[in-house]
């Protein structure tokens, strides 16, 4: 399997740390020491479909296909506009495709868990090209008053066109049941459900996801170098979840490897979740910094606890 198109959406609302600590206890200097983060892009007006669509509107002009050749379409996003149907229908019904779709949450991992789907329709002979979008609308469900969690996060839409043909990709996915990060859900107004309504906002023990984050990244990548039979010096460049600067600074700090090997964006997007790898790729592949013939190496992690990597070759 190999990409051969990317493609993303921003909200036009950037924040800065200084529109939050207008609001919140905070300011440029403690954000920024903690996370790396300077600014994040948040929806206001627009919709996370709509950026769903552009990102995939984008992502098929770049691949150089017609809509007519995207052969399944898988879509990730935690939380989006309605609760049913999918967002995948919405961005098959608003780029004129009949393929069918369907819709993923394996929260900040998803877009991992995607690929990983997609290898195996296509090693199935059961589709050719199909369009990966994740697209998160983060700041749905982050307390605004709650400077812990609320700087962390921007929204934002990414996309690939992934097809067969390449070097074998090499994936690693794992789970495991944690409360270190969590959000709840409202349970609606049934007369007969005496469930407790939980925290309907982004709950995170922040050392827990720290430890959790550099030890299965690291694991992962492990794992997939392995089954390539590579080592952590033949990668060109490892694109890890832009979840805080500290996290891929502890990560690459016990690899002992170089910086210019951990490309990060996470300074003007935020952690927009799934879609942070998606983004980053379409950064990268847009100003030509990728090469044919690049090994890859892509981590991510996120609630629950979910943890993947996989391993592939960079060329259309």
């Amino acid at each position: 399997m190999k990409i051969i198109g990317t493609g993303s959406a921003l909200p036009h609302l950037v924040v800065t740390n200084d529109d939050l600590s207008k609001f919140l206890d905070t300011n440029d200097e403690w954000i920024r020491t903690r996370t790396g983060i300077q600014s994040r892009n948040i929806l206001s007006t627009d919709t996370i479909t709509e950026l769903a669509i552009k990102a995939c509107q984008d992502c098929i002009k770049n691949a150089g296909i017609s809509v007519s050749d995207v052969d399944y379409i898988l879509c990730h996003t935690i939380i989006y506009d309605a609760i049913i149907p999918g967002l995948s229908t919405f961005i098959q019904d608003e780029l004129g495709t009949d393929c069918p779709t369907l819709d993923l949450n394996a929260a900040c991992t998803g877009f991992i868990y995607a690929l990983d789907i997609a290898d195996s329709l296509i090693k199935a002979k059961k589709a050719k090209n199909i369009l990966i979008v994740c697209a998160e609308e983060t700041s749905r469900f982050v307390d605004w008053t709650k400077r812990e969690t609320c700087v962390l996060f921007g929204d934002g839409a990414g996309a690939v066109v992934v097809t067969e043909g390449g070097e074998d990709c090499k994936f690693r996915l794992k789970t495991q049941h944690t409360d270190a990060l969590i959000c709840g859900a409202n349970y609606g107004n049934s007369p007969f459900n005496k469930v407790e309504n939980s925290e309907p906002y982004l709950y995170m023990k922040g050392r827990d996801v720290f430890k959790l984050a550099v030890l299965n990244s690291i694991r992962d990548m492990e794992h997939v170098l392995k089954l390539a039979g590579k080592e952590f010096t033949d990668v060109t460049y490892f694109l890890l979840h832009q979840a805080n600067m500290r996290i891929l600074d502890a990560i690459r700090g016990q690899l002992a490897l170089s910086e210019e090997k951990f490309p990060h964006n996470i300074e003007h997007t935020g952690n927009t979740s799934s879609a942070s790898i998606p983004l980053l790729l379409d950064e990268m592949n847009k100003t030509e910094q990728l090469k044919e013939g690049d090994v890859l190496v892509l981590s991510a992690f996120g609630a629950g606890f979910t943890s993947g990597a996989c391993y592939l070759k960079w060329g259309k």
